[in-house]
């Protein structure tokens, strides 16, 4: 029986939206919501893109937006493409040309943005070459540059303004047979971002790709990242993340995962359970919990581990998780594994056996998925 089963409380209902494809890269329908992030790197610096794109890529991140700004960066993105483990989304403002050719170099998908693409007979012909070279498309709305005759008409961005912009060229796109497309109706406004969402969410059966654009720096871009995506994805509603940080995409596509993972919607790596610290722990949580963190970042299983300062809550966490610490006294603490106290260890070897439990649990969840795997496909 399903954990949602037991506590319908945790369920979310999402949003059914029509299927379509960014590569190989399923979005919307009932394909697990995927994470992205965006290169910052000058696009002809082909080298530094591709390394960036790599770091992304092994960091979790299913699909990698690429600003193609001009002529150089078109060239320069065929070997990007050719080089990238995950779909390429060319993202394309002011010259129309630039999408068709970003078509040609093997983009997976095409990122117009209303407001700065030009008249719908240019849009017509980067739908063409989106159509030729089997391309996808996002409609990219975003609060901050909307169309002159929109702003006239509601007189500053608002939700009924984005709204209407991404319903004007859906039009188009579906005059024209193109359906293989997703919207975004961005804003750095958690509240204007997520009424546009609700919006258009209401307005369309197209799959969403959700976020708060420039949302700031690490600290503060997380939070209203995780405030206005939340809101919408706890709702029900988005297919597609990105995370728009003033640092690096790396940080974007682990903060990506860690909404996710907070509503029960992606799992990926080791999730750490930690108390916050008091005069009652047996050891330092907060060093102890930075050294894990990054001595666990290659593990991609999804399981979880609970690192608790003492016993008022730590035996109970760790109840529910995979690998446990509870510290206690005379410097050595508990640990548990599967939720049941198993041995005691030193809090001075306690990071590079935890380090251990939880790669030794990590090999068995993965030897044991591979045999069901394996038993499936006879």
């Amino acid at each position: 029986m399903s954990l949602n089963a037991v506590r319908p409380w945790r369920s979310i209902d999402r949003r059914k939206s029509r299927q379509i494809h960014v590569g190989p890269v399923a979005v919307g329908g009932d394909a697990p919501i995927s994470v992205q992030t965006m290169t910052n790197t000058v696009t002809t610096d082909v080298k530094g893109t591709i390394d960036q794109v790599l770091r992304a890529a092994e960091a979790g991140a299913d699909i990698v937006r690429v600003s193609v700004p001009d002529e150089d960066s078109s060239r320069a993105l065929k070997e990007i493409v050719a080089e990238s483990p995950v779909p390429i989304v060319a993202d394309i403002h002011f010259h129309y040309k630039r999408g068709i050719e970003a078509a040609e170099a093997g983009a997976a998908c095409l990122r117009i943005n209303p407001g700065n693409i030009g008249d719908e007979k240019r849009v017509r012909e980067v739908i063409k070459a989106a159509r030729d070279h089997g391309c996808s498309m996002r409609i990219g709305v975003n609060a901050g540059s909307l169309e002159k005759h929109l702003l006239d008409k509601y007189g500053e961005p608002c939700p009924e303004a984005m709204v209407e912009s991404a319903l004007e060229h859906i039009r188009i796109l579906e005059d024209n047979d193109f359906f293989e497309f997703k919207i975004s109706v961005k804003a750095s406004d958690v509240f204007l971002a997520a009424a546009a969402y609700q919006g258009i969410a209401e307005a369309t059966d197209a799959p969403l790709h959700l976020g708060i654009t420039e949302a700031g720096g690490f600290v503060s871009g997380t939070i209203k990242s995780a405030v206005g995506l939340g809101n919408l994805l706890w709702s029900g509603i988005g297919d597609t993340i990105r995370v728009s940080l003033s640092a690096d995409p790396v940080e974007e596509v682990k903060v990506g995962y860690e909404i996710l993972k907070a509503l029960g919607l992606r799992h990926r790596g080791v999730n750490i359970i930690s108390c916050p610290s008091c005069a009652r722990q047996g050891f330092d949580v907060i060093k102890t919990v930075e050294a894990l963190e990054k001595r666990l970042e290659h593990i991609k299983t999804p399981m979880s581990l609970s690192i608790i300062g003492c016993v008022v809550n730590g035996p109970g966490e760790a109840l529910m998780t995979d690998v446990g610490f509870t510290g206690g006294g005379n410097g050595n603490g508990m640990v548990y594994l599967a939720g049941k106290q198993d041995h005691r260890i030193s809090n001075e070897e306690m990071i590079d056996h935890i380090v251990a439990q939880v790669e030794k649990k990590a090999a068995e969840i993965e030897a044991a998925q591979a045999a069901s795997d394996a038993e499936a496909a006879e």
